[in-house]
């Protein structure tokens, strides 16, 4: 049975939009994590990286504030000035999710209103231990959000939420990578340092992949085994090959339920096989930063490519 494009397009960006703001509070956690460290704090260099990531350097810039962790964090949390905040992302899904109302379970619904009444009224996150309470109850309500989803019928609306979810974590989790690797590193500073090791990471602690590390490498923390990990362990639910996967499994489902199956469904696998042919060592080697750029314009492409597909435009 075909649903309304704008619902379609309503559920899609539900996911996307949720899973954004469960990935800027990860984000903006560890950061003031890493900036705490006694031994080495990370300061201004932390917070640029934070504002690079979810590509918000620019407007932060113009709001004219010094780069420290009280004005970028109430910046990524509270600030509904500009898209990249979770106060505006929670504002975008509660938006979608009321639009869809009826698609949605009690539970499904409750997490997604928790979440939003959390920054109702709330003019400072306050300290970094208030934050860091802030933060974690955020993604409290995320899991929940998504364990409810988990939970619900199997039908397009559960498949749509779940395919924005993992478009927009491939997006985030490419981009985190790719700044750490291409920008974050203070240029006084070694690679391998104490520094470099602390980034690494703080990578993993924002993908909670700490364990997951652990348990695949036993030869310490080495940058090469954590972009590994991050690409081509599908293992971990936030790498790429995972995410990769889960969409080309989605769009499946979802051309066996619809009928509509086209260009996104190519691309998706395109990509897939790519990946597989794929070894991190060579992507290093040839250039991990120009290989995640095009990973970004080629996630772009891809949901432009559902959108037409489903009809969201």
């Amino acid at each position: 049975m075909l649903m309304l494009s704008r619902t379609a397009a309503a559920l899609y960006w539900l996911g996307r939009y949720l899973e954004r703001a469960d990935f800027i509070a990860r984000l903006v956690e560890a950061t003031i994590r890493l900036d705490a460290l006694s031994t080495r704090p990370a300061g201004e260099a932390a917070w640029q990286s934070a504002l690079a990531v979810t590509y918000t350097d620019e407007a932060f810039a113009a709001t004219g504030l010094d780069i420290n962790q009280q004005n970028v964090a109430r910046f990524l949390t509270l600030d509904d000035s500009h898209p990249g905040s979770i106060v505006r992302c929670l504002d975008m899904a509660r938006n979608n999710a009321r639009a869809v109302r009826t698609a949605l379970t009690r539970e499904a619904w409750t997490a997604i209103n928790r979440a939003w009444l959390l920054f109702q009224n709330r003019q400072t996150t306050g300290g970094a231990t208030a934050t860091l309470n802030l933060l974690e109850q955020v993604k409290g309500e995320t899991r929940g959000f998504e364990g409810a989803i988990h939970r619900m019928m199997r039908n397009e609306a559960t498949l749509l939420i779940q395919l924005g979810a993992a478009v927009e974590r491939a997006d985030n989790t490419a981009r985190l990578v790719d700044v750490k690797y291409h920008l974050l590193l203070p240029a006084d500073e070694e690679v391998g340092g104490v520094v470099d090791r602390d980034q690494w990471n703080t990578i993993l602690q924002t993908v909670s992949a700490v364990n997951a590390y652990r348990w695949l490498y036993n030869d310490g923390l080495q940058p090469a085994n954590v972009i590994d990990l991050l690409i081509s362990r599908a293992e971990l639910p936030r790498s790429l090959a995972a995410c990769i996967e889960e969409v080309v499994a989605l769009l499946n489902a979802l051309a066996k339920r619809t009928g509509l199956q086209g260009e996104a469904d190519r691309m998706a696998r395109a990509r897939m096989a790519r990946l597989q042919k794929t070894k991190t060592h060579d992507v290093i080697v040839s250039g991990l930063h120009e290989h995640l750029e095009a990973f970004v314009s080629e996630n772009a492409l891809l949901d432009g490519a559902i959108a037409r597909q489903f009809r969201f435009i």
